[in-house]
């Protein structure tokens, strides 16, 4: 089955949900309205639906080779390549200055959701390039963006993130890879990084490395790293490549999923030291890593949504052509497709309302680091950024974790033709784990949640969305339908059990660590879930509304529908994992480690 890219629905959260025409406001975003919006992401349903979808399979048959140094992409990936170049897609949110086109986030994360839909393992590329930028735009000096910025926002040159060592996963403390300074005013770098996304390819001509090392005589921890721009070929003062610095891919990973993305082992320094340039400051790499960080967990998050999608539609184009068996109500006496089967029925519901759910979110997000990062009044951005970056471990976590659950449903609605590779459908649910683990697994997601996000403010952060969400259950109550009355319940039972643990978290974070990270993850579960049901509560008021005025009846009436099925069967999880987290954290660590 072919993608077809779920332009209405994108739309429909743009609009009402994000807000686009507020957005469309701010100074610089004047020409980023609905119709803006529209135009591009009916050209990049084109492009996914047409170019990169049709190559995904191949990529999982035919992955990405190493060979004496060089990889070499999946066939047809280097040639996509260079027409998702020629498309502007690259520098989609990039500013003018740079060659981009300066559009709002809340455009090109929907733009991001197709590509990753269409083929996830060519959007890595992309999505790595993106963080680059942002670390640049941040914390680069104004030759190093004159040097650089060009090249990556047009999609000339591909960008990486260098963290992992083969000692430093999660914990970036123990990195050894070292940097040192020389006369000119570069460094020579040394070490091993592994891990390292599109490391190493054929698709652009340069490659840029974001490198995290020690200068010497740094402080111990994380507090003496410092980051790098290391460029496979070195740019002369003209722009034009110069030789090749002394970086190396010594192999790539063999993976679960994901297979034609390259996950390259690069050796720096092997004949006599890679070539590198100071991002900011010594010792604050972290810092602007971070800002890599940040760009590529929200990107992650729209990933499981993308795949989520995938595999939805795999499942129910499915569903409509298998016959097995005849309805249980028997309103056919021979066997039936088995869209007509109940339970089938109940696991597409459920995967449309992950989806639907986590796709909502997403897009009220984007629209909130719009504002934060470019609304001319502080007032406005303060909160805005607040609430975006309580969101991100969200849309991180949950909609990873939700992408797991909906790839394996889509594994099921199939059966026993579901677990033969040849069907397609086992490649997302393959592809999907990986989101849960890179760039910060699930339960880091959940430590930044607990730590940064509601415990170092009192939670004030989170109840301030909390009073939010009480205003959508006023909405809800006073609309008066049925829908909108169940929704408003379900909503209000939720929201009471995420400030119930809210108040734990914050209360208790000093005091017992082991009690409150015990729930830590199921906390994000918690919270992820509201947040989504509260983005389908706002969509069920205006899908009313729509509806009321003749606007697209089905679309509006399967809208209504969805959120009503997301309050019933998935809001309603809330509560149990309200009471595991507080009533249940000692029971997480009472059995002693050695009885393990």
């Amino acid at each position: 089955m072919s993608y077809v890219a779920p332009v209405k629905d994108m739309l429909f959260n743009i609009e009402h949900l994000a807000q686009i025409d507020q957005i469309a406001q701010i100074p610089g975003f004047e020409d980023a309205g609905l119709d803006t919006a529209q135009a591009v992401l009916e050209e990049a349903a084109k492009f996914n639906e047409g170019v990169l979808s049709p190559l995904n399979w191949e990529g999982d048959k035919n992955p990405s080779s190493w060979k004496d140094g060089t990889v070499t992409a999946t066939p047809g990936f280097k040639e996509a390549f260079k027409q998702f170049v020629d498309g502007g897609w690259q520098g989609l949110q990039h500013p003018v200055d740079f060659g981009g086109q300066g559009l709002p986030k809340t455009i090109g994360a929907a733009c991001g959701e197709m590509q990753n839909s269409a083929n996830m393992s060519f959007a890595l590329c992309p999505l790595l390039s993106d963080g680059a930028i942002e670390a640049l735009l941040t914390a680069g000096s104004d030759e190093l963006k004159a040097t650089y910025l060009g090249n990556l926002v047009s999609g000339k040159w591909t960008g990486t993130m260098n963290l992992t060592e083969p000692q430093a996963g999660s914990d970036l403390a123990m990195v050894r890879s070292r940097a040192e300074p020389q006369p000119d005013g570069t460094y020579k770098v040394f070490g091993t990084k592994i891990f390292i996304t599109w490391g190493e390819h054929d698709m652009a001509e340069n490659i840029v490395h974001l490198v995290l090392a020690r200068v010497q005589g740094a402080p111990e921890g994380v507090k003496g790293i410092s980051l790098f721009v290391v460029p496979k070929f070195m740019v002369n003062k003209d722009g034009s490549l110069g030789a090749r610095n002394d970086v190396h891919c010594v192999s790539i990973e063999h993976k679960m999923g994901i297979k034609a993305s390259p996950t390259a082992v690069l050796q720096y320094g092997d004949h006599g030291g890679a070539i590198g340039y100071l991002v900011g400051q010594e010792n604050r790499g972290l810092e602007y890593m971070f800002i890599m960080m940040n760009a590529a967990r929200y990107g992650v998050g729209v990933q499981g949504i993308a795949i989520a999608e995938r595999a939805y539609q795999k499942a129910a184009t499915f569903a409509r052509e298998r016959v097995q068996s005849r309805p249980v109500d028997g309103s056919m006496s021979t066997s039936a497709p088995i869209i007509h089967h109940p339970d089938v029925r109940r696991m597409l519901m459920t995967m449309r309302a992950y989806t639907e759910g986590c796709r909502a979110m997403a897009s009220v997000a984007a629209s909130a680091y719009d504002a934060a990062h470019h609304h001319p009044d502080a007032e406005v951005r303060k909160p805005n950024q607040a609430f975006y970056e309580f969101m991100v471990p969200l849309i991180k976590g949950y909609s990873t974790e939700m992408s797991l659950e909906v790839t394996s449903l889509a594994v099921q609605v199939h059966g026993g033709m579901g677990f033969i590779e040849e069907t397609g459908v086992a490649q997302y649910y393959r592809d999907a784990k990986i989101l849960t683990i890179y760039e910060g697994t699930t339960a880091i997601q959940a430590n930044d949640l607990v730590g940064r996000k509601t415990a170092r403010d009192g939670g004030q952060t989170a109840k301030g969305i909390a009073t939010q969400i009480e205003t959508t259950e006023a909405e809800l109550l006073k609309s008066g339908t049925a829908d909108a009355v169940a929704m408003a319940k379900r909503l209000k039972a939720a929201r009471e059990a995420f400030l119930d643990v809210v108040n734990f978290v914050a209360g208790n974070t000093k005091a017992s660590p082991n009690a409150v990270f015990a729930g830590s993850v199921p906390y994000l579960m918690l919270a992820g879930n509201l947040m989504a049901g509260w983005q389908l509560g706002r969509s069920l008021l205006v899908a009313q509304e729509q509806l009321a005025a003749g606007t697209d009846a089905a679309f509006m009436q399967a809208k209504i529908t969805t959120a009503r099925f997301y309050a019933d069967h998935i809001l309603v999880k809330a509560a149990g994992l309200r009471d595991s987290i507080v009533d249940g954290a000692d029971s997480v660590t009472a059995l002693p480690l050695d009885a393990f």
